[in-house]
């Protein structure tokens, strides 16, 4: 998801793996693979950047700690 400013100055939440393509309108419009469009403040070129840089925290995202439990030992295993 990438952050994002409509033109009335209402923050958008954007889900990037949805974009088709952008317009520069010269207002930037921002096409969604449902059909929406979205015009917003940042220029075409901020929208790419903000989506590269989504994708590569999504790479770049280490596994998770495995949390271990303490081993429990079984009454048959003494």
């Amino acid at each position: 998801m990438i952050r994002l400013t409509r033109i009335n100055r209402v923050p958008l939440v954007l889900n990037a793996d949805l974009i088709e393509h952008i317009e520069v309108t010269p207002d930037t419009v921002i096409a969604m693979t449902t059909g929406q469009k979205f015009m917003v403040l940042e220029s075409a070129e901020e929208v790419i950047r903000k989506v590269v840089q989504y994708r590569r925290s999504i790479m770049n995202r280490e596994e998770p700690a495995v949390v271990r439990d303490e081993p429990v030992q079984c009454e048959d295993e003494e």
